[in-house]
């Protein structure tokens, strides 16, 4: 019989809780300090006298960064510690959220949002990685679920934060709290243990001089010995299929994401809906919480239940359907529902990169292999704000995000590459 989340975490060790709670507020802050630029975008695009086209590099840029720090912060993980990367990453970000406050000019601006990114692509891998090494296999799922469900709230955290102090402080403020994320890594230090797994592979290496014969008995120990191995058979099919995927619905979910807020708090007659500030946290507020949040961490039951290529397929092929209507969606009402039920499927899907991705690879390059096909997804779709904001300029953002559909009817397309990994041991 399904458990719901409080029976889960109940049922847990408390290593195993603390280790789910640091991923997820590792993953909320990341969220926290990656999404305050979009909230603020409106502000800093009139400040700093960016058009739509800049405005749009810069969040490009912050995922190039996210993907090139996923896959060195994977690197990181694999060589010193599960723990010890996710430390790290949340301090990078945090510190570089306050620097954008402190920006004069665009190209400041640039170089804050682009370390910034760094951290933000480590967190993600690091904390999957600890919980998918610490939880057992019949609660893997739905571990990494409440984990990724975590982004949601960061991100209604942002929008209630940002709304009222860039009223009433300006957007410089609303930077300088994205450094309180790094208070969290004291308590990450002295109370998350380190992955065991990590620790007896560490502790208790593969002989270097194993025969190969002797290797083709236990594949894990002998392949997973480098990181090309991922680019091997059986693996390559795999990587691709799943780079692929990510890269797809990421290029969707940043090109919608990152230009909601403005598309909702700009006057009518720049494209937007004219809600203002006020309305449009409200509108966000009530999207992540009731639309994001669920969406996420429904995803690990439904992957129990259905296994994990139907639930990819069934998320991202009814988020297809449901962004046509809320591009064309007039009044806040329908905006609310059908923008929920957006949130709901097209970001929900994301916790599945965690849960396929930890049953796929091995061990030694687990982190890596996650980096690389989540964050290295994120490099590939670090163009999605820019290619949204300069087909806005042109023809407005309602259009740019038909756009999107097309990313996530790719994605639906990939999920047919895809392993069924459900039930799957971890070496």
């Amino acid at each position: 019989m399904a458990i719901g989340p409080v029976q889960l975490i109940r049922q847990a060790t408390p290593a195993q809780r603390r280790t789910l709670l640091a991923a997820a507020l590792g993953w909320a802050l990341d969220a926290f300090d990656a999404m305050l630029y979009a909230l603020v975008l409106a502000l800093l695009m009139r400040d700093l006298g960016m058009s739509k086209t800049t405005a749009g590099l810069l969040g490009t840029l912050t995922l190039l960064a996210s993907g090139l720090g996923g896959v060195l912060f994977g690197f990181i993980a694999d060589r010193i510690g599960r723990k010890r990367a996710l430390m790290a990453s949340i301090l990078t970000y945090s510190l570089c959220s306050f620097a954008s406050g402190l920006a004069t000019t665009v190209a400041m601006l640039a170089v804050a949002r682009f370390v910034l990114g760094l951290g933000m692509g480590g967190e993600w891998n690091t904390g999957a990685t600890l919980v998918a090494e610490t939880w057992p296999t019949e609660f893997r799922a739905r571990a990494i679920s409440l984990v990724q469900s975590s982004w949601a709230i960061g991100f209604a955290a942002a929008a209630l934060v940002a709304g009222p102090l860039a009223r009433y402080f300006g957007w410089r403020a609303v930077f300088f709290v994205g450094i309180l994320p790094a208070l969290v890594t004291l308590w990450i230090r002295r109370g998350v243990p380190e992955s065991e797994l990590w620790l007896d592979r560490n502790l208790h290496p593969p002989h270097a001089t194993a025969s190969i014969d002797h290797a083709a008995k236990d594949v894990t120990s002998y392949v997973s010995t480098t990181f090309s191995v991922i680019f091997r058979p059986p693996y390559i099919r795999h990587t691709v299929a799943l780079l692929l995927f990510n890269f797809f619905a990421m290029f969707a979910w940043w090109g919608l994401f990152t230009w909601m807020p403005p598309y909702l708090s700009l006057p009518v007659s720049q494209g937007g809906r004219g809600f203002g500030v006020v309305g449009t946290t409200s509108l966000l507020v009530v999207l992540n919480l009731f639309g994001m949040f669920p969406g996420y961490a429904s995803f690990g039951w439904v992957a129990d239940r259905l296994g994990r290529r139907k639930a990819f397929f069934l998320y991202s092929l009814t988020a297809v359907f449901l962004i046509p209507l809320y591009a064309a969606a007039r009044s806040p009402v329908i905006l609310m529902i059908v923008g929920t039920l957006v949130a709901f499927f097209g970001t929900g899907l994301f916790s599945g990169s965690g849960i396929i991705g930890s049953e796929i690879f091995p061990t030694a390059v687990r982190a890596r292999a996650l980096g690389f096909t989540y964050s290295g997804a994120r490099t590939l779709s670090a163009v999605a704000p820019l290619v949204i904001g300069r087909v806005a300029q042109s023809k407005g953002l309602s259009w740019a995000f038909y756009l999107c559909a097309s990313g996530y009817l790719l994605a639906a397309l990939m999920t047919t590459q895809l392993p069924e990994t459900r039930g799957k041991n971890l070496e």
